[in-house]
């Protein structure tokens, strides 16, 4: 079995394309009616859409999980966060972890949580 795609439920599409594009550089591969399929393998889902099918509310801001990127200019992606035309939502700006990983999480525009890291290479082994 293999892991495919992550899917997030948003309110509303174009605005999430832009924003994973803008500031993640991901990239359209499929634009169905209410489905993109974005590069990286994140999925987004148009709400209205998904409450049919799972017959249940969206409820967002759950903190229950997250998306995780990494980049490597921590630093220049802290600026482009202050420079971008989205109002960003932190959670926590840059924190330290006690393994010395750099970390910055926000929210995307549906209150879906997204850390963003320094790469994790230097903790692997060789």
């Amino acid at each position: 079995m293999k892991l495919k795609n992550v899917l997030i439920v948003v309110e509303d599409i174009e605005k999430s394309k832009a924003f994973y594009k803008e500031l993640f550089g991901l990239d359209v591969v499929v634009d169905f009616d209410g489905n993109v399929i974005l590069t990286e393998g994140l999925v987004l889902q148009d709400k209205k859409i998904w409450e049919k099918f799972i017959e249940r509310e969206v409820i967002p801001k759950g903190n229950d999980a997250e998306l995780y990127f990494e980049e490597t200019d921590l630093e220049g992606f802290s600026q482009k966060l202050e420079n971008s035309s989205f109002d960003i939502e932190y959670v926590n700006r840059m924190i330290e972890h006690d393994w010395d990983q750099r970390v910055i999480r926000i929210y995307d525009p549906d209150k879906h949580m997204i850390e963003i890291g320094e790469p994790m290479e230097k903790w692997q082994k060789k």
